[in-house]
């Protein structure tokens, strides 16, 4: 057996990298300062490695510090979570990652609906735009955005979307917009993770090309649409997403759907070993009846 070092050293690391201070930590911990920084010390010269930088104004990780916490913080969870769950009772739970945008825009709105048909199952979900990495047994499904080049787990698509211009009615009115080359005189939003960008949409309806320099970019689908609702812009993204801001007119597809580029590019992932699960295969029924009523309704 690997030999692992002390939980006790792992959570004094844990809780002075989250909180950035020994006092802090060391109050949660209900140990003393001197106490906390002894044991991160010892993890330290276990590992061979700095984690944190200390100085006058507090505490930094470094580098090796940072891809550690990842990963400890992570696993410390899901201690943490199964000795509540055994607690608790709970024999039946499911561990859900999903990209964020949309677990908050597309799941998280229709999960009651999965909690009332299977109220047997505990959920559990996180989203962040790193997959999650099954080799620590934290996860027993991710819900990933791009590409499908996974090897060695099931890739099952989701939905196809309709990727197109967003802007919201007050900005559509003020710009008088009304053709795709009226496009080069109004600010564009950048998303920077989206699979389709600026210049595969141009590509596609035009002769146009994205600008060199976006005034707005963005990391999130969710932060480009919120900016394009503000009048900041035209976002380019999925009409599937945007469905709640479309629904209530808070953005407006500017050339309709017809100018849109579809792409599958949601997708469920795991390794083939989870669905044995009976809470695996409850959610990825439930998920797929999910995304086909959500394409049945356009």
């Amino acid at each position: 057996m690997r030999a692992l070092p002390p939980i006790t050293t792992l959570q004094a690391f844990e809780a002075v990298a989250r909180r950035r201070s020994f006092t802090l930590a060391a109050a949660e911990l209900h140990l003393t300062a001197s106490a906390v920084s002894h044991q991160v010390a010892r993890l330290e010269g276990q590992l061979g490695l700095r984690l944190l930088e200390r100085n006058a104004h507090g505490v930094r990780l470094s580098a090796a510090g940072e891809r550690y916490l990842e990963r400890v913080g992570q696993a410390l969870n899901v201690i943490a979570t199964a000795t509540d769950d055994l607690r608790e009772g709970v024999a039946n739970s499911l561990y859900v990652h999903s990209s964020p945008s949309i677990a908050t825009l597309w799941l998280m709105p229709r999960l009651p609906a999965f909690a009332q048909a299977n109220p047997e199952i505990a959920m559990n979900l996180s989203a962040a735009h790193i997959h999650s990495d099954f080799g620590l047994g934290t996860v027993d499904l991710d819900i990933r955005y791009g590409k499908p080049q996974w090897p060695d787990l099931v890739i099952e698509p989701l939905f196809e979307e309709p990727i197109l211009p967003l802007a919201s009615p007050a900005f559509v009115r003020a710009h008088w917009l009304k053709r795709i080359a009226q496009l080069a005189d109004v600010p564009l939003i950048q998303s920077n993770v989206n699979v389709v960008q600026w210049n595969d949409w141009f590509a596609a309806h035009s002769d146009l090309r994205a600008p060199e320099r976006f005034s707005l970019r963005f990391d999130r689908a969710q932060m480009a649409m919120d900016a394009a609702v503000l009048g900041l812009g035209v976002a380019l993204e999925s009409a599937v997403i945007a469905a709640g801001h479309l629904a209530e007119r808070r953005l407006v597809p500017l050339f309709g759907l017809e100018k849109a580029v579809r792409v599958k590019a949601h997708f469920v992932v795991y390794p083939a070993r989870h669905a044995r699960r009976p809470a695996v295969e409850a959610f990825l029924a439930w998920v797929h009846a999910e995304a086909a009523r959500t394409v049945a309704q356009g």
